[in-house]
């Protein structure tokens, strides 16, 4: 299947734009974390949670293309300047260790979603310009649907990533430092 390039390239630069904006504010603002790890609570219990939010964000991202992909830029890049602002704020260690993993998954995620968020509008758009005879072909929506579909599975993997591998990891490494 050709991938939709032009949703792709939307959902990416709406997202690094977010990224770049946070990192901006922040850096201009001297805004730092001064202290870190003093208040986690390792909550074992925390992937119904956290894979509810990451469905919750996707499902923003990919239905906001129903109103001119609006709500799918704002998800985006918010969502860029959560990480922006991580980047910022955490130091890189923290960064790597309590981040990174799962977003490995989340942050494609995220970025597949939008693309299937960007997929409607700019469809429609073509067909008003006059390069389609039909709004939707079957395989528009086939492909939106199937990117809908891999971002959900990548964000539930983020979500079991998140709630296990990163908590094993922080236990770790707060019990090695107290």
């Amino acid at each position: 299947m050709k991938l939709a390039k032009l949703p792709f390239c939307f959902s990416t630069v709406a997202y690094i734009f977010g990224v770049f904006l946070s990192t901006i504010y922040l850096n201009k603002n001297k805004i730092s974390l001064l202290t870190f790890g003093e208040d986690i609570h390792l909550n074992t219990g925390i992937f119904i949670p956290v894979v509810l939010n990451n469905l919750y964000t996707v499902s923003l991202t990919i239905l906001g293309g129903f109103v001119m992909a609006t709500l799918t830029t704002l998800e985006l890049v918010y969502n860029g300047a959560i990480i922006g602002g991580l980047l910022v704020i955490l130091p890189g260690n923290v960064f790597v260790t309590f981040i990174l993993p799962h977003a490995i998954f989340e942050i494609p995620a995220i970025i597949i979603a939008g693309a299937a968020g960007f997929k409607i509008p700019c469809e429609v758009i073509r067909y008003l310009m006059g390069r389609k005879e039909q709004v939707l072909t079957r395989h528009d929506i086939r492909e939106y649907f199937t990117m809908a579909l891999i971002s959900v599975v990548l964000m539930v993997i983020a979500a079991w990533i998140e709630a296990n591998v990163t908590l094993r990891i922080a236990r770790e490494m707060l019990n090695s430092t107290s």
